[in-house]
């Protein structure tokens, strides 16, 4: 059975910078990818941002230049190992945990949860049925599908904004749909979004239903628009908020609060089990970017690295 100092659960940008410091501190590191139950390539959520404009160093680069970054840099360290396998199940047993994927099951001194979230599904009659079919959840995955076409995000985070930014670089029209007064973005990006004639903001209004024939043709909305509770689209993105992607440090008895957040110390990214660290988007964190989940990661390995050199930890 492989043996390991940290056992890292999620290879985004968190999991790899976590593994990268650990390694720097002598731990010998496993990272398991695509083990948060998404469908997220090596590199995690950033992978699916276009422009990234707020990462030291780089004044502007895409998501997937970032990732490949921070996945070579992991890579560039001996004592860093990456497996492609989903974790299924995590115990303690004693002073070690087991990690069973559906490979094998591997040891480790200590644990960090990196796991991130996952998008939330639109939940009104025709979602599930036109998913894949006009409904999506990734603007830069399928942007270029929409070219000249009109869509629609559903959300008013900075996400739908930047998801909006980016399908108009393709599409001719993109509605913002928000149930909200106004959207919740950052400045810089809600300062782009009026400027881009081809993005309209509908505010204080709710999609109904989604109708189609074999793809999306146009939404129901809950109140009138230019005169129209029907809206002619070609497509639809929902951001529309994630889900903490906590259960299988849940099943390891780990405390979590109501939301499915893990509850970290903000000083040292412990949780409440001994041996468990977590940081990035899945923690208890209120600002979450990569770049403070990277800050946080690193803290995670350093506290990973004093409880398996103070403890002595051997399995």
């Amino acid at each position: 059975m492989e043996k390991y100092d940290l056992a890292i659960i999620g290879a985004g940008g968190v999991g790899l910078a976590s593994a990268m410091y650990a390694a720097r501190l002598n731990l010998k590191v496993v990272v398991f990818g695509h083990s948060s139950g998404t469908e997220l390539p090596l590199g995690g959520t950033i992978t699916t941002t276009l422009v990234v404009e707020n990462y030291p160093g780089f004044k502007k680069t895409s998501g997937l230049f970032l990732s490949k970054q921070l996945l070579d840099h992991a890579r560039s360290y001996d004592l860093v190992t990456i497996k492609e396998e989903k974790v299924e199940d995590i115990k303690k047993n004693k002073s070690c945990f087991m990690v069973k994927t559906g490979k094998g099951e591997y040891q480790a001194k200590s644990v960090l949860f990196a796991t991130g979230t996952k998008w939330k599904k639109l939940d009104v009659p025709g979602s599930k049925e036109y998913e894949n079919k006009g409904v999506g959840y990734c603007a830069l995955c399928d942007a270029p599908l929409y070219k000249d076409k009109v869509v629609a995000i559903i959300g008013g985070s900075d996400t739908a904004t930047s998801y909006a930014l980016i399908l108009a670089e393709h599409a001719k029209k993109v509605y913002i749909i928000y149930r909200g007064e106004s959207i919740r973005a950052e400045p810089s990006n809600i300062n782009k979004i009026k400027l881009n004639k081809k993005i309209e903001i509908i505010n204080n209004t709710n999609i109904k239903e989604i109708k189609g024939d074999r793809f999306v043709k146009s939404v129901l909305l809950d109140k009138p628009y230019k005169n129209s509770n029907e809206l002619s689209l070609d497509g639809i993105f929902a951001a529309i908020g994630h889900i903490y992607l906590s259960e299988l440090a849940k099943n390891l008895g780990v405390e979590t609060n109501a939301s499915g957040e893990i509850i970290i110390d903000h000083k040292t990214s412990k949780t409440s089990v001994e041996g468990v660290f977590a940081a990035g988007d899945v923690t208890d964190k209120p600002f979450k970017q990569l770049i403070t989940g990277v800050g946080d990661g690193v803290t995670a390995a350093y506290s990973a690295y004093e409880y398996v050199s103070d403890k002595k930890v051997e399995c």
